[in-house]
């Protein structure tokens, strides 16, 4: 079986790892620039560096579809610089997983594939894919929905080690931004964690920096742009989150759910 998950951030990894684990193909696509926070979890760090590695699997960046295929024969997951989804009609996968988490759908269609897969707010099961996967913190977390949408986006994170909203850095200003400490560095309240055009972006409370984007980004005042961690266990950095993985297995869930209906429909 061969999926293509749209988005490489660190949700889409999670549910790439789910997926390969359970002994399923994937291709990965994203955007030429990542803006990803938690880096050391995101396998769209191999369109910037050419390779990386998360929880011992290992992703390339893959120059077209035809080269993506060779890497799967080689045991690596492809990532493909295509934000919009070109190779899924020369790929022909049997899924598509829209793991973008764009709160909007950016162009997947039902259509795309034998089974469509959105992540989170922004689609319609029945509609423009089918099924949906519960994305928000909380009881519902990883559900397949089978009709109707995902909760709506609240715009507030949720609690980890008790704190919500605290727990992100934003960028203070429009302009490049400059990072002065690495993912893994325990933080404090106060202290800057990067600048942008002059102005720092100040912790607000104690923790371990689990994610923050990669020094010269171009960025705007209010973006998201570092995770604290207020739990302090530096190796949480570098696996992926429970959140990753509890929606990993709602889509692992649906496209076996889905894809048995289809053998039962044609015999």
């Amino acid at each position: 079986m061969l999926v293509v998950i749209r988005g490489a951030g660190d949700m889409a990894t999670g549910i790439a790892l789910r997926l390969r684990r359970a002994h399923i193909q994937v291709v990965m696509t994203e955007i030429p620039r990542p803006t990803a926070i938690r880096r050391t979890v995101c396998f769209s760090q191999a369109v910037v560096r050419g390779e990386t590695a998360v929880e011992g699997v290992t992703a390339k960046r893959a120059e077209s579809p035809e080269q993506a295929l060779e890497l799967l024969k080689a045991g690596s997951v492809p990532v493909l610089t295509d934000p919009d989804g070109a190779c899924i009609p020369v790929l022909k996968p049997d899924a598509v997983v829209d793991a973008i988490l764009a709160k909007k759908n950016l162009g997947t269609r039902r259509t795309d594939a034998p089974v469509v897969i959105g992540v989170g707010p922004g689609f319609t099961a029945g509609e423009d894919c089918h099924a949906v996967v519960e994305t928000m913190r909380g009881h519902t977390l990883g559900r397949v929905i089978r009709q109707g949408g995902a909760l709506p986006n609240t715009g507030i994170p949720g609690l980890i080690g008790g704190f919500a909203g605290e727990r992100v850095l934003r960028s203070p200003a429009d302009g490049i931004f400059r990072a002065l400490a690495e993912i893994g560095d325990q933080m404090h309240v106060g202290q800057a964690a990067a600048t942008v055009g002059g102005e720092p972006m100040v912790c607000t409370l104690d923790g371990v920096l689990r994610g923050i984007l990669a020094d010269g980004t171009p960025v705007f005042r209010g973006m998201k742009a570092g995770d604290i961690d207020p739990r302090c266990k530096v190796e949480h950095c570098y696996t992926a989150s429970d959140k990753a993985l509890a929606v990993g297995g709602g889509v692992l869930e649906a496209l076996l759910d889905l894809t048995g209906v289809l053998e039962e429909e044609h015999g």
